[in-house]
């Protein structure tokens, strides 16, 4: 250990940081310096993070703003730092996380090990059947809105590694980057894109909403992914009690329930009664609401409140089949075309398919029609006739359904 540095943090840890940024990839930030440029002087590069950081003389460059559309509309601003500001995030990410992380309630489940937005899916879809109503709530602006001074009380109430706060509270004053590269200072809020700020927005949460809530309503189970939450109820009176008070608890501590995105929800199926505006809700991508299930069991169809592939999420995925241009791509063989796409399909079908999964037909179907466009451009003699390509796609798909996941599933074999 050396005399002249005065944090103690090992070499080792900076390489295992590398490593896990590596393996998640990313865009190069306000340096233009890429993973590949980086590893160009890989040794050097990797002892510079160290030494500026043992020696407290780290400074964080700023973060690059970057704009990407929602799939509700609008934009939303991504902060992408440097390759070694990621990598300087990482180092304190492995040693803060685990500190933090025993103190994280079961129900939180954003960014987190070992726990994954379907498993949130799975469990809100338990408790729509024991309750009949839902709260649905989204923070707004939660990444740009946190609060400065009321994180690093939280920070310091869990650990008092003096070059851990440090590096922290230089993180959050770090200025952003604009696309026409001027500066914008940051005096709240944590970069969406930054390694570092998932922990620290779930730490904000975890006393904004998830200790709060368990301790003032422990009678209303609640779930939470980053921003968007849900929290069960009994009875409707017990829901808009729930809202209000949990408005005044966000703005308490600086934070604002979305207007339009915040609602109570009547979980309706075949047995709950009565009629009311909300009868259905999105979270993570999927539709909750009333739809027809059947019972393998006594071979009979009832109606129950379940999640399905909402039409937001539908219509991202038929929009990036239509992006990759296969229709126009004559030049690739259909193989070279499931080597491209097979593993985005699979994705798909992981995700969006765990649950009701006949819904997401509509979006398979889609891409088989792309792939009839596809035969009509590439081969002459189906040129305008989308019966006869849509056959010998078909064909294809029962001699070889390897070729992509659905057609290993026999899943649908809808090609007009």
């Amino acid at each position: 250990m050396s005399k002249t540095k005065p944090f103690t943090i090992p070499k080792d840890l900076v390489v295992e940081a590398y490593k896990l940024v590596k393996a998640n990839a990313g865009a190069a930030g306000v340096d233009q310096q890429s993973l590949a440029d980086f590893d160009k002087d890989l040794k050097d590069n990797l002892y510079k993070i160290w030494n500026r950081m043992s020696s407290g003389t780290y400074f964080p460059p700023p973060v690059k703003a970057v704009p990407i559309p929602k799939k509700q509309g609008g934009e939303r601003i991504l902060g992408i730092p440097t390759v070694s500001d990621r990598i300087a995030q990482m180092v304190v990410k492995l040693v803060f996380e685990p500190i933090v992380e025993p103190y994280f309630y079961s129900d939180s489940y954003g960014y987190r090990p070992n726990k994954s937005a379907l498993d949130a899916v799975g469990v809100t879809r338990q408790r729509c059947w024991q309750y009949d109503w839902c709260l649905e709530f989204d923070i707004k602006g939660l990444f740009d809105n946190i609060d400065h001074e009321l994180l690093l009380k939280a920070v310091r109430k869990h650990t008092d590694i003096k070059w851990v706060i440090l590096y922290l509270e230089r993180w959050l004053k770090a200025p952003m980057q604009l696309p026409d590269g001027s500066l914008v200072g940051r005096t709240k809020g944590t970069p969406q894109g930054g390694v570092i700020s998932p922990v620290l927005s779930n730490l904000f949460l975890h006393y904004v909403f998830d200790a709060w809530m368990t301790k003032h309503h422990p009678r209303a189970p609640w779930c939470r992914y980053a921003d968007d939450g849900l929290a069960h109820c009994r009875t409707e009176q017990e829901a808009l009690q729930i809202r209000a008070v949990l408005k005044e608890r966000f703005e308490t501590c600086k934070l604002e329930l979305h207007p339009t995105k915040t609602k109570i929800v009547y979980c309706k199926d075949g047995n709950r009664k009565g009629q009311y505006p909300q009868t259905q809700f999105d979270f993570l991508g999927y539709t909750f609401r009333r739809r027809k299930v059947r019972n393998k069991k006594r071979n009979s169809i009832f109606i129950s409140f379940n999640p399905a592939v909402s039409k937001a999420a539908s219509k991202s995925m038929r929009a990036e089949t239509r992006q990759r241009k296969f229709r126009n791509r004559v030049d690739l063989e259909i193989e070279e075309i499931a080597t491209l796409y097979d593993p985005v399909l699979r994705g798909w079908m992981q995700y969006y398919g765990r649950y009701y999964p006949s819904a997401l037909d509509p979006v398979l179907g889609h891409f088989n029609k792309t792939l009839v466009a596809w035969a009509m451009r590439k081969y002459k003699k189906l040129d305008g006739h989308k019966t006869q390509a849509a056959l010998f796609i078909q064909e294809i798909a029962k001699r070889e359904p390897q070729l992509f996941i659905h057609w290993r599933k026999g899943k649908v074999l809808r090609f007009a």
